[in-house]
């Protein structure tokens, strides 16, 4: 009776080492802080060298307004993007944006013009591009370029994962995260993951939000269609999984009493 009773106790007070051991966090506060290596008690600057601007790629869609001292005649431009493919072109709501979607060797098809390369140029750059061109058809043109489907995915441990559609052309990675509502407590942030598609290439970079290098690296700026991954450590698999584990340990402790109390009172 005594051995068995022994018995019974080994097992509640090793379930009651799990249940504490389950209940404990395993992260590190060390891992949580951004940039440590960047100074908190002085001010320091560097200048910026690692900012691009945007290029358009195929499969981009760029907003494009014209006017002119003559807008009828620049009217043509701002038409729905379906009735000019269509080439029905209907009278359109006054400084409309119309998208032309970038084809697969970088062009896009404008009215008058036909074929009109965009691809490798910034919108900068195709805006002057096109005002030359336009001189021809328009008295002083004026010519507004814009990218449409500029946006960031955002997936895995942060607060809210999402597709973002990002107003301008610049957006840094810490701003992206940001619009996701930042990292949760639990996710590694030496082992952010960026996935960039440009030029019929994908690459796979791996960023480190614990370090101030991050500020200079070419991947700071984001680009139309990044995909940032955010690793969870083992505390998240650990604190989805606890309601199951804390059931079963549960069940398992109850069990272990209700013997406990059978053997005794028997």
């Amino acid at each position: 009776m005594l051995h068995l009773f022994l018995k019974q106790k080994k097992l509640l007070v090793l379930w009651l080492f799990t249940t504490a051991y389950a209940s404990t966090s395993c992260s590190s506060y060390k891992n949580i802080p951004y940039f440590k290596d960047l100074s908190k008690t002085s001010i320091s600057d560097d200048n910026i060298q690692n900012y691009t601007p945007i290029t358009i790629q195929p499969e981009d869609i760029l907003g494009v307004n014209v006017s002119s001292l003559n807008q009828e005649a620049a009217a043509v431009f701002n038409y729905n993007l379906n009735r000019v493919n269509g080439n029905n072109y209907d009278v359109a709501p006054a400084n409309p944006v119309v998208g032309y979607r970038v084809d697969a060797i970088g062009n896009i098809q404008l009215p008058l013009i036909g074929e009109f390369k965009v691809a490798g140029f910034t919108t900068s750059e195709i805006q002057q591009k096109l005002r030359q061109r336009l001189v021809t058809y328009l008295k002083e043109p004026v010519v507004n370029i814009r990218l449409l489907n500029f946006k960031v995915s955002i997936i895995g441990d942060v607060l809210k994962p999402d597709t973002y559609t990002i107003q301008n052309e610049r957006i840094t990675i810490l701003e992206a995260l940001t619009l996701a509502g930042d990292l949760n407590i639990t996710a590694l942030r030496t082992n952010v993951l960026l996935v960039r598609e440009q030029n019929n290439k994908r690459e796979y970079i791996p960023i480190d939000l614990t370090s101030k290098k991050l500020f200079a690296s070419p991947y700071y700026y984001l680009k139309n269609n990044d995909v940032i991954y955010v690793q969870p450590d083992k505390t998240k698999f650990a604190t989805v999984d606890r309601g199951y584990r804390t059931a079963t340990l549960v069940l398992s402790g109850l069990s272990i009493i209700a013997i406990v109390l059978s053997n005794l009172y028997r």
